[in-house]
């Protein structure tokens, strides 16, 4: 692993750690004024999709608009606010009466209102293929009304709405059905304490060399308990790789009880909790290879290229899935090896004799984290988002 890692630091405020006076005073400062509403603030979805995007409109020095997050207890505190309103998003925010009411008097007072998800959760014909990627007991009745009603629920939500932000083409594609506007394509990006953060781990690395020690150790950085099925697609090769080769070990981060065929090797693999997302940039920064596993199901080539894109901002290699999204990301044996399933034995092989070849792994790391540092910055959102905002200002 890489060594001696500058600490993450302690005093990193959650950027959802504000009271809604706050937010507002600060959405109506602008010239232009955006709602974004969620549900519950998250460490997931609310973060890349929300409050990441709320913070870079409003750090961005000659920017006009200003936004704020609301979420459910706020909803209807924040209809009475609508009129000072250019837009509104509704972050994958199921219809119910608070979000009817804030529907009704945005349509009353010429208000848009776009949809913004980053999953394919807002149309129940693909509600069993998400039961299935998500490992759900397809025997539990509960299940089906569970999954049913979210995606029906969001799907109205939807549908209340004239145009959508989302991730990828592959997802603005299945949006377009739905909505009367273009569909928008907002990245997600770092925000601001994990980019610099990322920056101070990537420049120790120059600075030290790529200094590392002990043996190789490849990472799994599960975000859901639901990732049994994904990592099974390279748990096989990963065993395979333990069982020829006895310096290398595996870092398994979150949420994942199911080793599929790496549990004969259970006594190498490290297991971190799940933690706060700062301080999961070094543990993903101290590994040398990443994985990034994604069985192919409609619902799993909609995702987004975020899971490649943390890691090599902090200079470690990436041996991910193909999907739209990180096929467009990594540039393949430049800043990361893409694998089709077949193909992970020889991927993660390569990855390991790179990590022992530290000028060349030195070469492509810090290439794959100064692209990841331009393409997916905190700032870098600011212009899709006012693109997709235009159309909506010009016309009101």
């Amino acid at each position: 692993m890489f060594s001696d890692l500058p600490e993450a630091p302690t005093d990193v405020a959650d950027l959802w750690d504000s009271s809604m006076a706050e937010r507002v005073g600060t959405m109506l400062d602008g010239e232009r004024r955006v709602a974004f509403v969620y549900r519950t603030p998250d460490t997931s979805t609310f973060r890349y999709r929300v409050s990441n995007v709320v913070d870079a409109l409003n750090h961005d020095p000659g920017g006009t608009v200003r936004a704020g997050w609301f979420c459910d207890d706020e909803l209807r505190a924040l209809t009475r606010l609508v009129p000072q309103l250019d837009l509104v998003v509704v972050a994958r925010y199921p219809y119910g009466a608070a979000l009817r009411e804030l529907i009704q008097r945005a349509e009353k007072h010429g208000v848009p209102l776009v949809f913004d998800c980053d999953d394919l959760v807002f149309d129940v014909r693909f509600a069993e293929l998400v039961m299935s990627s998500l490992g759900k007991d397809q025997d539990v009745n509960a299940e089906w009304d569970v999954w049913f009603a979210y995606m029906g629920r969001l799907n109205a939500s939807l549908r209340a709405c004239r145009g959508a932000l989302t991730t990828n083409g592959t997802l603005a594609d299945q949006l377009s059905a739905f909505v009367d506007d273009e569909v928008s394509i907002v990245p997600n990006v770092m925000n601001r304490e994990q980019q610099a953060y990322s920056r101070a781990i990537l420049e120790h690395k120059l600075a030290s060399g790529w200094k590392r020690s002990g043996p190789v150790t490849i990472g799994y950085f599960s975000g859901t308990p639901s990732h049994v099925r994904d990592f099974s697609v390279a748990s096989g090769a990963l065993a395979r790789l333990l069982d020829r080769d006895s310096d290398v070990a595996v870092r398994i981060v979150g949420y994942l009880d199911d080793l599929a065929e790496l549990e004969r090797h259970r006594d190498r693999v490290e297991f971190l909790p799940f933690m706060h997302y700062v301080a999961l940039q070094r543990a993903i920064g101290e590994v040398e290879v990443n994985i990034a596993p994604l069985q192919h199901t409609p619902f799993n080539i909609c995702k987004s290229d975020l899971k490649y894109f943390e890691a090599a901002a902090v200079g470690t290699w990436t041996v991910a899935s193909h999907t739209p999204s990180l096929d467009d990301a990594i540039h393949d044996g430049t800043t990361g090896r893409l694998a089709k399933a077949h193909e992970w034995d020889a991927a993660l092989a390569e990855a390991v004799d790179l990590a022992r070849d530290t000028g060349r792994y030195a070469e492509l790391g810090a290439a794959a984290a100064h692209a990841a540092h331009e393409r997916w910055s905190w700032d870098s959102v600011t212009e899709p988002f006012h693109r997709a905002l235009a159309p909506y200002v010009s016309a009101r």
